[in-house]
């Protein structure tokens, strides 16, 4: 049985998931962390995001390093257990990020309601964290469905 193997680890399509992951994560850190409001650590939910952020910035990197150098050489990393991880950790951090991106989303509204008028940056790095997110839970969905694949053989 052949398996189709579109944006799952190793192809073009899956670096291009992590690039995005790299750029809307970096984003969202970015305007999060060059906010000149001085109440940025009054809010636990944009600490949680600017923590998350941190988390997800370098396991996007480090992966797109592997399926850069997977592309390279030709070589696939279709070992089981390191498919394993790399799906439980997508997964894992898509579900926090999403987490961190409505709980800013959600302060930033009750801000605004409240007539503070520098939330900008704040919706700004909401936006790129969701997005980030959003690619994050489309490279689980890719490389789960890889993974029946492999335990059989």
């Amino acid at each position: 049985m052949e398996v189709v193997r579109t944006a799952s680890v190793g192809t073009r399509s899956s670096i291009g998931l992590r690039l995005g992951q790299v750029l809307f994560s970096s984003a969202s850190l970015l305007f999060m962390c060059f906010n000149d409001d001085d109440d940025f650590y009054a809010y636990t939910a944009f600490c949680y995001l600017v923590t998350v952020m941190g988390l997800v910035t370098p396991w996007s990197v480090t992966l797109a390093l592997l399926e850069a150098y997977s592309i390279i050489v030709q070589r696939l990393p279709l070992q089981a257990t390191v498919l394993s991880v790399i799906v439980s950790g997508d997964l894992v951090l898509s579900f926090l990020s999403l987490g961190g991106a409505c709980s800013t989303a959600s302060v930033t509204v009750i801000l605004i309601g409240a007539g503070e008028k520098h939330c900008d940056r704040y919706k700004l790095s909401a936006t790129m964290a969701f997005l980030s997110s959003f690619l994050s839970f489309a490279s689980t969905f890719f490389n789960f469905r890889l993974l029946p694949s492999l335990f059989s053989s």
